[in-house]
């Protein structure tokens, strides 16, 4: 089912019934519930939630059982126990163990780490209780209460309108339909579709324009999109970072099978024991495969998204953490960003470059909500009616601002004349006054100094008491008010930060152009020619991609050409951040690779946004950014060296097979050694990061993992091939001896070669690895050489060396790290030569409406 399949209403009655009956149905009234009324509803119908966001150990646990590999461990245990090889059976059955525990201590930690995230972007609502506003949780909302509606939230419930000023909501999420619909308390008789019900507004749709209230009539899953929900597949698209995974466990199964092929037939041919051969052939496919790779990435993600909390930056989902470190393309907002975000009113002119001393206070009339701007969030709006002082008269219409008039107006009573008070615009206001050259000259004078400039204007309407944008027109100039917003000290630091990233900054507002190149050129940024919302409009997608790639600024862009921008960046092979925290913002936030808003943006931004930050602050952005590309960096550390090690040691097990009268390494030795290097790499997401790899993003390139496979897995069988040579032709082992020798030697080269391959650098010299993975290391590496010491040495097969062996096996290790040191360089070098994949584009996430309502 998709949101637009399921355009009827639940509760259809709720809209045809007036507002008086609606309340005492509710048992509600005006001033809202009473503490009481409240607590008893919340028992009734409990929270106002979609899904549940909690941390579920059992689902976990199963779904540790839904990895083919261990599926596979359970079918060869079963098989061992079934044909008698109970030692065999045990063996596997302890590894299958140790590695679903594993496996679900650290899923169940990203789990957790998963449920605090939502916890910290949990959304609010304006509701009136007792006859008093306040903001509330959305989940604590229950049928009854009061809310206040403004342009921008999120409808937190099903709500009945019975208060609206110009009030619009975009229900395109429920209805599919693209044009907002107008909201009004009137009754709606017969209305049996969503798009009908100019009444409702019904939960997860948007605000586009004007305020209002209504009384909550359902919460939850009995709301329109709760009911949809019911319905919906739970599980989020695929990131790039996901699907590169996908593809790389595809490669491994294909090698695995391949192998598995190749033992059975050598088996066969040589006739030995189908058991033996199907065991050992089973062994092989988990062995060539990191079976631990889940828990690697969760753990990697996990303490990234923990590290990315304690610097103020929270992701919606762990797998964005890596998004954020493709990005390299940030466009933003200056203000709050690049500005202090703060505006300080300087001073008024009137349309002859005059000093206006009174037109703050004219000004102050036409903010919205009201003359004295009681409870307005603009920055801007703040500080007029600051400016303005007391006394300012209450408006008796309204039009909202909006990105196509780029005006607001109020019909007020000032002096005992009845005026339309517009401001807005410098270019906006002029264009509906009688034309002045030098009216123009000032402003583009105050333009160019950098600060925040708009005019005022207005007209006599004699006894009207409402109006349109029709009356936006004949305005009589009054003057151009300037407020200052000035660059943030460290922006200029900022900036070379995300300059040393390799991200190119790109400055999109609704300033005009001058304002923006001349906060830009404080700062030290390079802009190019700036591109306005009308260049944008007259150039195709072609010239446009060109232009955008030599500006750092659009100005005075609609939301619409903000997400055309994006979207020719993304085209262009750019991966593109946008921050944005206004309702303008949010197609531009749902079109970039990554969203980032801020916790105080508006409800429609933080919905379209991947990424949450408790700071508008570029550092943050880049502190996401290096975290990101520390994580993808640490995961195909992983990647690379688990499927070059374990491919080479299954080539050699396939060949030694082919030429031994016995096997080479037994299937519980073999799963053994799997487990005991996967358990040290889950040390790996503490591992230092050169800082090569955070300075440009990296992204997932299969065909290199397959040429490193093809190179390190043969250089590892190589060496493998010289310890049987050693082991048969200078020890002259049995095959125990032989089994026990490979056993440690095979271990020990594998764990020790992470240390040079995760590095492109010498290692030890000038790359070291974190004190985690170093100790995991080293454990590992005791623990193969000791276990043949231990009464579990018999049980597994395995025998106590000679101590000259170990030192003859201690020196096909050192000569194995050094040729693949020196392998790596010549194998990177080969790589940089190659020309970069392309970028893959990121699925952008489809069910924001319904993920902001967990619980």
């Amino acid at each position: 089912m998709t949101l637009v399949d399921a355009p009827s209403s639940p509760h259809p009655e709720w809209a045809s019934e007036d507002v008086p009956t609606v309340l005492g149905r509710l048992h509600s009234r005006i001033g809202g519930l009473t503490g009481p009324e409240v607590e008893a509803a919340r028992d009734r119908v409990g929270p106002n939630v979609i899904r549940s966001h909690r941390a579920n150990a059992a689902a976990v646990l199963l779904r540790q059982f839904r990895n083919a590999v261990l599926l596979l461990l359970l079918g060869t245990a079963a098989l061992a126990g079934a044909l008698g090889d109970v030692t065999d059976a045990v063996i596997i059955g302890v590894i299958l163990l140790a590695s679903v525990l594993l496996g679900f201590v650290n899923e169940y930690a990203a789990e957790r780490a998963t449920a605090r995230l939502t916890d910290a972007l949990t959304q609010s609502a304006v509701v009136v209780r007792d006859g008093s506003t306040e903001s509330l949780a959305v989940r604590e909302l229950v049928p009854g209460d009061i809310v206040r509606l403004s342009m921008g939230c999120r409808v937190p419930a099903d709500l009945r309108i019975i208060e609206s000023s110009e009030l619009s909501c975009d229900e395109s999420v429920l209805s599919g339909e693209a044009l907002p619909s107008a909201k009004s308390p009137a009754p709606v008789l017969g209305a049996a579709t969503i798009a009908d019900q100019s009444s409702m507004a019904f939960m997860g749709t948007i605000v586009r324009g004007g305020t209002g209230s209504g009384v909550v009539v359902a919460t939850g899953t009995a709301t329109e999109i709760g009911r949809i929900a019911a319905g919906l597949d739970r599980r989020d698209p695929e990131t790039a970072f996901q699907l590169g995974l996908r593809r790389f466990s595809f490669l491994l199964v294909s090698v695995a099978a391949a192998l598995v092929a190749v033992v059975l037939i050598t088996g066969v041919l040589l006739e030995r024991p189908l058991i033996q051969s199907v065991l050992f052939a089973l062994a092989i496919a988990v062995g060539v495969t990191p079976q631990l790779l889940p828990a690697v990435v969760n753990s990697s993600l996990a303490a990234g998204a923990r590290r990315l909390a304690k610097r103020q930056v929270l992701v919606k989902r762990l797998v964005c953490i890596e998004d954020i470190g493709n990005i390299s393309v940030l466009v933003t907002d200056k203000t709050g960003t690049l500005t202090e975000g703060t505006m300080t009113f300087e001073h008024g002119l009137d349309g002859t470059g005059a000093p206006a001393p009174g037109l703050a206070f004219l000004a102050a009339c036409a903010v919205e909500g009201g003359g004295a701007g009681t409870g307005t969030t603009d920055a801007l709006d703040g500080a007029l009616v600051a400016a303005a002082g007391p006394g300012v008269p209450a408006a008796l219409a309204t039009i909202p601002f909006d990105h196509e008039r780029r005006i607001s107006s109020a019909l007020v009573d000032v002096d005992g004349a009845r005026l339309l008070v517009a401001k807005g615009a410098p270019e906006s206001i002029l264009a509906r006054c009688a034309p002045s050259a030098a009216a123009a000259a000032i402003a583009d004078s105050e333009l160019r100094k950098g600060g925040r400039v708009i005019a005022v204007a207005t007209r006599p309407l004699p006894g009207a008491t409402t109006i349109g944008p029709a009356d936006e027109s004949a305005l009589e100039l009054r003057g151009f008010l300037t407020f200052s917003d000035p660059p943030k000290p460290e922006a200029r630091e900022s900036l070379a930060t995300l300059e040393g990233l390799g991200i190119r900054l790109m400055i999109a507002t609704g300033d005009h152009p001058a304002v923006a190149a001349e906060v830009a050129g404080t700062l030290g940024m390079e802009v190019g020619a700036p591109l306005s919302g009308d260049d944008i409009d007259a150039l195709d997608d072609a010239d446009l991609t060109v232009a955008l790639s030599t500006t750092a600024i659009v100005a005075r862009v609609s939301p619409e050409q903000k997400a055309r921008v994006v979207q020719l960046l993304r085209r262009g092979g750019a991966t593109v951040g946008f921050l944005g925290d206004g309702v303008n913002d949010s197609l531009a936030l749902h079109a970039a690779d990554v969203g980032i808003s801020v916790d105080t943006a508006t409800d429609v931004a933080k919905d379209a946004a991947d990424v949450i930050l408790l700071e508008k602050s570029l550092d943050v952005i880049a502190v996401g950014v290096a975290e990101g590309r520390r994580i993808f960096s640490n995961t195909l550390k992983y990647v690379f060296m688990a499927a070059s090690g374990n491919f080479g040691n299954m080539i050699s097990a396939a060949a030694a097979s082919a030429f031994l009268p016995f096997l080479p390494m037994l299937p519980g030795q073999i799963l053994l050694g799997n487990l005991l290097y996967d358990g040290s790499q889950l040390a790996i997401s503490s591992d230092r990061v050169d800082a090569s790899a955070v300075r440009t993003p990296s992204r997932w390139d299969i065909a290199s993992i397959g040429r490193f496979m093809l190179v390190f897995g043969p250089l590892s069988s190589v060496f493998d091939l010289l310890t049987f040579a050693l082991l048969l032709g200078g020890f002259h082992t049995d095959p125990t001896q032989f089994r026990t020798g490979w056993f440690i030697e095979s271990l020990a080269s594998q764990a020790l070669v992470v240390l040079v391959i995760r590095t492109r650098r010498v290692p030890f010299v000038r790359s070291r690895p974190s004190a985690p993975l170093l100790a995991s290391l080293a454990a590992v590496v005791a623990i193969a050489i000791a276990l043949p010491f231990t009464p579990l040495g018999p049980l597994l097969g395995l025998q106590p060396p000679a101590v000259l062996l170990l030192v003859a096996l201690a020196g096909v290790v050192i000569a194995y790290l050094v040729i693949a040191d020196v392998a790596k360089a010549l194998f990177f070098r080969a790589e940089a030569r190659r020309a970069a994949p392309p970028t893959h584009p990121r699925i952008r996430h489809l069910r924001r409406a319904i993920s902001g309502y967990g619980g």
